[in-house]
């Protein structure tokens, strides 16, 4: 009986976008780039669904997820069964961060993603309830719970940029 979970599913049955995916994040280095990171980490590779490589058994622990996926390569600490099995829709979460860094040429999503995590944290307090890459690839599907506009993370930046400040009269209050 042939499987029904992606992680099953045969890589010969690759469609032509899929195909072309591929090549492109070969050639615009993000998924060398990601091959060295589940090479660093100790991560052990195999083919998966979507013409993605699956690396589980990562030993870093940064970035702190479930799973990242750098190119065409999904990275984790876990096990892939252990992963899907807590949350189903996994794969297809990561097959569409795949895509992100297509459509990005590459390794310009990494600073853009960073900007993206950034502006979601500014807005809620949380990396990717307002990151458009992570909304894009489905927050519930990665395993994200949205968080309601808030402006805490910008809160906590100001009382943190507070406490960082030089101020003369603190200074004087603290010296006597």
């Amino acid at each position: 009986m042939a499987s029904r979970s992606p992680i099953g599913r045969a890589q010969s049955r690759l469609g032509r976008a899929q195909r072309i995916r591929r090549a492109g994040n070969l050639i615009n280095l993000a998924t060398p780039l990601g091959l060295a990171i589940a090479a660093i980490g100790g991560a052990r590779r195999r083919p998966g669904p979507y013409g993605l490589t699956l690396a589980e058994g990562y030993r870093v622990r940064f970035p702190p997820a479930g799973a990242f996926t750098v190119g065409n390569v999904v990275i984790s600490p876990l096990t892939f069964a252990t992963l899907t099995a807590r949350q189903p829709e996994v794969m297809e979460h990561e097959d569409v961060h795949a895509w992100q860094y297509f459509w990005c040429g590459g390794l310009p999503f990494l600073p853009l993603y960073l900007l993206a995590v950034g502006w979601s944290w500014l807005r809620t307090g949380d990396p990717a309830s307002r990151n458009p890459f992570e909304r894009g690839a489905g927050l519930a599907r990665g395993g994200y719970r949205e968080a309601p506009i808030s402006n805490a993370g910008l809160k906590d930046l100001t009382r943190r940029i507070q406490t960082l400040t030089w101020n003369p009269s603190r200074l004087a209050e603290r010296s006597r």
